[in-house]
């Protein structure tokens, strides 16, 4: 019988921050390093170290030992340290899909710029894996995942599993794993972990006893003959007596080849051995099979001010600056490219799973929220930057035109604020406070807004103000002024997909006054559904198009959490305070025939933190659900308040509630029972609406099944059904296979995992606001269009004034008309995640994915060439999506389907009439 060969795999697994600062495990990376450059010098059977495929590593060492970068690059080439293919190690649920195909596009450049990158999507600890996982990589030409979460048989930590009657997942630690498209990979599970080969003996009594464990427990799952043993841990330093440590293993255990090994090695000869017999696992993989307590899903919640920030600031650079920048190409020929890969690394550093997971000390999350401030800052220059060049680029006369661009791939209805300026007087026409009366005493006016064809549009305007403002031109000094403006909120409705248009602020001879109201008591009605706000502060919703009346929805819950960061737990003997326990204050706060809002304000008496016992628990390490902690008796006021919106001519019902939490160790969900008992529901994931069960198998321990989601979560049956987006919001769950529970706030004191770490902030006190909505629909077939409804409300609209007072000669050029699309896509269920420029030709890119698990046809008014996810071109693809398939489109721009010029200028009613 041919001997098993025992791949030995250098590596550390590289927490950039996690229980210490981030600077802490930084300059325990230079040490890392530099010990393997000495390392690399002085043994040279040390046959290499992987440096956990992210490239983030180099560009820290570098930061410190910039005059390394030759041997770095060195070592890099004689294949001693191995990189990539990612930037950083990201958790998959808690970033939007476009954040990890980001992930992949700069750490192939960044691991080209180096050398090579590793072929491998690697997940060593990733807090589970996204069902897109194949398509991704097969996408990115990465054909091998390898992951440590997710299916049986891993246990706790390093723990192995005994066999049991229960069947596992997956038999071996190799597998087929098949994406919700079709897609096959091979996945390699680190059945007894990524340590599995940490620390080997170079003693001959230790050795043994070390193999003879190590190899009994590899060899429980190996399929093949080629065992994986990985050399590192969470941050381990490089073991330097490793090849004196393989040489006695050679000598003691004859049967086995031991060999320094790397992944390129490891791979191909794994692949040529897998038998017949593999088992093929599907779809996301979250450990739904064990006793779910450690999934880790609760860190959707934990610190969800993050969360927050994160979908504020990916939604400013996917969804607003790089569509804008891109039709600003059209009148420039630029695009900010390097400005946008600083924006997008900046933000990509704090989606570690450690890091956007919240389960880190407070010193780590407080430097997160510094670089998400970066980060949108640039966002908000590019944003700025393109807006400006495209005032530039369109004409339309008229007293005070403004320009408006949905930038979401989605039709959108809402509002839009825009700043209109009525007049400026620049600093050298006088002293400030001189032009502050001068603007102040001029007569006021009625205004109006009408569109491109002098339609009246509906809008609320205020009254003039006068203030300090200032321009910063490319080409000279800045320039200071006061300006006399008023600020109008514009009420749009279903505005196209990526598309402009062009209004004007214009004076009126009398204002507009209606009597027509939405509002009636407590009730909120329009010509599609009526709102009632009970007397305990629930609401009953009637929907007309189904002729159903849906109860006790909006209800707030609170319960005590005496676990940690990563883990929810609910003290036993406890019960859940809601907010139907007091009566309510009601009042209206808004009342226009547009738009109608009442605002719920309801006081929850909550007690002010767990008792004393959790303290001391903390302190000992007691594993969580031992924990005997209960809630505080003391009991303090928690007074939430909540605006409920509802458009004229919408089934959407938008919430915002906002409250100053002064509590500790407590959980704060919004619930909405949907009186449906359905055994699945669908959520928002990665590049997938994924379907998920309602129930648990036998195994599942856990009282709670808290989820993943990104926009929205749905409950439907035949008939109909209930749509829950959100904005920042990733956890929920579904309850007695009927109610939506999302959580608003998690507020725990430690980080939990392996020791006691303090972390105060993580009570999250202080005042937060919730954004999110709801929304029915009839038959299956019509819940995408409340998908589509939930991604449009998480990108606001953009605007820009068009001050002809402000250009000079070389400005004054006309190639946009006053109304357009930035491009025409046909497609029902076809979620747009992208418009952006290519970095090698600045080529239009289109990406987005199939809602559904159906064929859908697409069609693009222009020609496309098909590409794959690293935006290189990959030939014609059929006309229909596949189910739940990626498709990234080049787009030839200015062309249409029959190859024809389709940019004609068109004018404005004003130009034409001239």
């Amino acid at each position: 019988m041919p001997k098993k060969t025992v791949h030995i795999i250098s590596h550390s697994h590289w927490d950039r921050e996690w229980y210490m600062a981030y600077e802490e495990h930084h300059m325990r990376l230079i040490n890392l390093v530099d010990d393997l450059l000495e390392l690399f010098k002085t043994d040279p059977d040390f046959d290499s170290f992987h440096l956990d495929g992210q490239t983030i590593i180099l560009d820290d060492y570098l930061q410190v030992r910039p005059e390394r970068e030759a041997e770095v690059r060195a070592a890099i080439a004689a294949g001693k340290l191995r990189i990539g293919p990612f930037y950083i190690l990201q958790d998959d649920f808690l970033i939007s899909p476009e954040s990890n195909v980001r992930n992949m596009l700069i750490g192939r450049k960044e691991s080209e710029r180096f050398g090579a990158p590793v072929e491998l999507g690697y997940f060593p600890d990733t807090f589970g894996n996204m069902g897109q996982t194949p398509q991704l990589m097969k996408q990115a030409r990465l054909d091998v995942a390898a992951f440590g979460r997710g299916v049986k048989p891993i246990g706790f930590d390093n723990q192995v599993l005994e066999q049991s009657e229960e069947a596992y997942t997956s038999q071996f630690s190799e597998m087929w794993w098949e994406g919700p498209d079709g897609t096959k990979i091979l996945g390699i599970l680190f059945a007894n972990w990524y340590s599995n080969g940490n620390e080997i003996p170079a003693e001959k009594t230790a050795a043994i006893e070390f193999w003879k464990q190590k190899l009994a427990d590899v060899e429980k799952f190996a399929s093949t003959s080629h065992l994986l043993m990985m050399n590192g841990v969470d941050h381990q330093p490089v073991q330097k007596d490793l090849s004196a440590a393989i040489r006695l293993a050679n000598e003691l255990f004859p049967d086995y080849e031991f060999v320094h090994s790397n992944w390129p090695k490891y791979l191909e000869e794994v692949a040529a051995d897998l038998p017949e017999n593999l088992s093929t696992v599907n779809g996301e993989l979250t450990s739904q099979e064990t006793d779910g307590w450690y999934t880790l899903a609760n860190t959707a919640s934990s610190r969800v001010y993050l969360k927050q920030f994160n979908t504020k600031v990916e939604r400013k650079l996917e969804n607003i600056a790089e569509p804008l920048s891109s039709l600003a190409y059209r009148l420039t020929g630029e695009y900010p490219h390097d400005k946008l890969t600083y924006a997008w690394k900046t933000l990509l550093q704090n989606h570690p799973h450690d890091s956007i997971c919240g389960c880190s000390l407070d010193e780590v999350h407080r430097e997160m929220m510094t670089r998400f401030e970066k980060s949108e800052s640039v966002a908000d220059y590019l944003i700025e930057d393109a807006l400006i060049t495209l005032s530039k680029g369109i004409s339309f006369e008229g007293e005070h035109p403004f320009v408006v661009f949905n930038t979401a791939g989605h039709k959108k209805t809402g509002e839009v604020e825009v700043e209109v300026v009525l007049t400026r007087k620049l600093f050298r026409e006088g002293l400030p406070e001189q032009l502050y009366d001068e603007l102040k005493a001029q007569p006021k006016h009625i205004y109006k807004v009408v569109d491109s064809e002098g339609i009246e549009v509906p809008a609320e305007i205020s009254a003039e103000e006068v203030l300090f403002d200032y321009d910063l031109p490319k080409d000279r000094f800045r320039i200071p002024y006061m300006k006399r403006f008023v600020k109008v909120k514009l009420f749009l409705n279903e505005m196209d997909a990526l598309s402009w248009k062009t209004f004007d602020l214009v004076e009126s001879s009398e204002e507009v006054t209606t009597d027509e109201s939405m509002i009636s008591g407590y009730t909120i009605e329009n010509e599609l559904i009526k709102v009632f706000v009970s007397t305990d502060g629930s609401l009953s919703v009637t929907d007309k198009q189904l002729n159903r009346t849906f109860n006790d929805l909006l209800i707030f819950e609170d319960t005590g959490d005496i676990g940690n960061e990563y883990i929810f737990f609910q003290p036993t003997g406890t019960h859940p305070i809601l907010s139907t326990d007091s009566l309510p204050k009601i009042s209206v706060k808004t009342d226009r025939p547009e738009i109608a809002q009442i605002q719920l304000t309801q006081t929850m008496m909550i007690p002010k933190s767990a008792d004393e016992l959790l303290d001391e628990e903390q302190k000992k390490v007691k594993e969580f659900h031992h924990r005997q902690a209960k809630r505080s008796r003391e009991l303090v006021p928690l007074e939430l308040n909540t605006i409920i919106t509802v458009r004229k001519n919408s089934r959407k019902i938008d919430f915002e509630t906002t409250f100053d939490n002064e509590m500790k160790d407590h959980r704060v969900r919004v619930l909405f029972p949907s009186e449906l008992t359905e055994d699945t529901h669908e959520a928002d994931s990665i590049y997938e609406v994924v379907k998920r069960p309602n129930s648990m198998p036998k195994t599942w321990e856990n009282p709670t099944n808290p989820q993943h989601q990104g926009a929205f979560v749905n409950l439907h049956n035949d008939d109909y059904g209930i749509t829950i987006g959100n904005f920042g919001l990733n956890e929920y769950e579904i309850v007695n296979r009927s109610t939506i529970a999302l959580t608003l706030l998690r507020a725990v004191g430690e980080l939990g995992d392996w020791g006691y770490f303090p972390t105060p902030e993580a009570q999250t006190l202080g005042s937060h606001t919730f954004n999110y909505s709801l929304e029915f629909h009839g038959r299956p077939e019509q819940r995408y269009e409340t998908y589509k409804n939930a991604y449009a409300a998480q990108i606001p609209f953009s605007s820009v004034l068009l001050d002809s007072s402000v250009l000079t000669e070389n400005d004054k050029h006309t190639e946009l008309s006053h109304e357009g699309k930035f491009i025409e896509v046909n497609a029902d269920k076809f979620a747009i995640t992208a418009l952006k420029r290519r970095e090698s030709d600045n080529g239009l890119i289109l990406r987005g994915y199939n809602l559904s698990n159906q064929n859908e046809k697409i069609e693009v008014k222009a020609k496309t060439t098909s590409l794959n996810l690293l935006e290189e071109e990959i030939g014609e693809k059929p006309e229909n999506l596949a189910p739940y398939e990626i498709r990234t489109l080049l787009i030839k721009e200015g062309l249409n389907n029959d190859g024809e010029d389709s940019t004609r200028q068109m004018k404005s009613p004003k130009e034409e009439s001239n």
